[in-house]
């Protein structure tokens, strides 16, 4: 696989990140910020997003790091409505879809570097443009979307027992 050290402990705590973020999904329908697997999705994301600035597979700066600037924003973002708009209850609505949206866009590389990489020796894919990479985006695209729309009414739920819409 030619993994650096940087690359093995980005690997490493990326994966910390998906694991959180899959933890929050299951237990709580969105990335919650107040238990620990969101805060575990969270740092492990600005951990993971940061080293990514150090590693390279075409050399220099490119999309892959243009990702994780955009998903270190998107968290801080994120962050921010979560810790200074606690009282507003419209807020939620743009944290879960941020939390949410910074996942998708998580895994974007995440597949692109698992199937081009795994199996050792034979991987699924080629290349970026290889046919199941782009069948797999699509899924968890449309997975991606079903997931928003069911956060919407579900915090749309919590509002309305707020007594706020």
């Amino acid at each position: 696989m030619n993994l650096s050290g940087l690359g093995v402990f980005h690997t490493v705590i990326g994966l910390t990140a998906l694991l959180g973020a899959v933890l929050g999904f299951i237990s709580y329908g969105k990335i919650n910020l107040k238990v620990l697997s969101g805060k575990l999705y969270f740092y492990a994301t600005v951990i993971t997003s940061l080293t990514a600035l150090g590693i390279s597979k075409q050399g220099g700066f490119n999309a892959g790091h243009v990702f994780s600037l955009f998903i270190l924003v998107l968290v801080a973002v994120a962050y921010w409505l979560h810790a200074t708009k606690k009282s507003s209850t419209k807020a939620r609505y743009f944290e879960n879809f941020i939390w949410s949206f910074s996942f998708f866009l998580s895994l974007v590389p995440t597949v692109n570097e698992t199937f081009t990489r795994v199996p050792i020796g034979h991987p699924l894919a080629k290349d970026i443009n290889d046919p199941i990479i782009g069948q797999t985006f699509l899924v968890l695209f449309v997975l991606f979307i079903i997931a928003a729309v069911f956060q919407y009414f579900k915090q749309k739920k919590i509002n309305t027992k707020l007594g706020e819409n």
